[in-house]
């Protein structure tokens, strides 16, 4: 049995690292404080933007963030929507940082 951390222990450990590297982030959506899935849009403040989601490495077992989507900020947001109609438990953060930093394959930030 492999043991997960809540999500909102998870979002806010996110977010308290975010903010020790001077990135802007804040909490879109907040989902089930429990059990709920993260989303993360990177914003680079240029039009453009990233959605990451957590997937599994069929390679691993491990769990990793991966693209769900990448290009106009106003398409990130529509699948952000469409996912949100699905999915009301899942939390949105959104990150800006015009240098396209968003801490998640840092080391500490795994997500199991």
């Amino acid at each position: 049995m492999t043991l997960r951390l809540a999500s909102r222990f998870w979002v806010d450990a996110y977010l308290r690292r975010l903010r020790l590297a001077d990135i802007p982030a804040f909490v879109v959506a907040h989902g089930d404080d429990t059990a709920g899935a993260v989303l993360v849009k990177l914003s680079t403040l240029d039009g453009r933007a990233r959605l990451f989601q957590r997937s599994y490495d069929l390679t691993t077992g491990g769990r990793v963030w991966v693209v769900m989507t990448d290009g106009a900020e106003a398409d990130v947001d529509d699948a952000i929507r469409r996912q949100r109609g699905r999915d009301p438990d899942l939390w949105v953060i959104e990150v800006e940082d015009r240098a396209g930093r968003s801490l998640l394959a840092e080391d500490g930030l795994s997500s199991d």
